[in-house]
């Protein structure tokens, strides 16, 4: 009988193993995509977030510990700020006194206003991504680590 539930445990170790990469993959796809259709980096985050917490289901919290630590989500989640609001402040030094925050056409990735904008967008919501996958992963260890404390342990 132990032999059957170790037998399953491989089967759902697999296939999460093979379905994880492609989860994040559609999460950067969402990321990316969120200026031309429905999505952004919210939604990218949470699908992103997702997938580890597909891990943590599959592997055990432990695991999921060791994974992604707390220095390392926290990190993230202050480098996300960081990318969002440093894009706006960039906006605002380079839209030459016109104070233009998020108007990301004034940062001269490349000659075209349009493609500045687009450039822009597109790191707006990558930051935007990583800090919600990294808060919902944080929220995710609060609630996990509260039932513990309430239980006694």
């Amino acid at each position: 009988m132990n032999s059957k539930k170790e037998e399953e445990n491989v089967v759902i170790e697999t296939a999460s193993r093979i379905m994880i990469p492609f989860i994040q993959l559609f999460a950067l796809y969402v990321i990316t995509h969120g200026a031309l259709g429905p999505g952004g980096g919210f939604q990218g985050g949470v699908v992103f977030a997702s997938s580890y917490f597909l891990y943590i289901v599959v592997f055990n919290i432990i695991e999921g510990k060791k994974r992604l630590p707390e220095s390392v989500y926290t990190t993230l989640s202050s480098t996300g700020l960081c990318i969002y609001a440093g894009v706006g402040l960039l906006s605002i030094i380079l839209s030459f006194g016109m104070a233009q925050y998020l108007n990301y056409g004034f940062i001269p990735f490349t000659s075209h206003f349009e493609k500045n904008r687009s450039l822009g967008i597109d790191l707006v919501e990558i930051g935007v991504g990583i800090t919600v996958m990294a808060v919902m992963v944080s929220i995710f260890f609060d609630l996990a680590g509260k039932e513990k404390k309430d239980k006694g342990e």
